[in-house]
């Protein structure tokens, strides 16, 4: 098991991308990744399952997709931005699976 906290924080678009090429590497080598991130653009495509907190207590938990769409994340964190078209994900590259799709130890 690997464990990271905020990796992507302040990192340039291009460690990002070499970031993410380890943690999918990784994940395709059966280990298990724990992070914790705020970037949901990069969570939805790299974590296979993805648990929401605020001030210590679980919101929702669930597939990336399905969190995302929970009234209480919307609330929460992504408000008025909820509906807002993330993008064609321009800072991942072909190389990072379009979503979950990793196996679970």
């Amino acid at each position: 098991m690997v464990m990271l906290d905020e990796p992507m924080a302040g990192v340039n678009p291009a460690l990002k991308q070499s970031l993410l090429d380890h943690i999918v590497a990784l994940r395709e080598q059966g280990t298990t990744v724990l992070f914790v991130e705020h970037d949901m653009n990069m969570v939805r495509h790299i974590a296979d399952w993805v648990t929401v907190m605020a001030q210590g207590e679980i919101v929702a938990e669930g597939p990336p997709k399905t969190v995302m769409n929970d009234q209480a994340v919307i609330d929460a964190y992504l408000g008025s931005h909820a509906n807002i078209d993330l993008g064609d994900d321009s800072v991942l590259d072909d190389g990072v699976p379009a979503g979950p799709t990793a196996a679970r130890e």
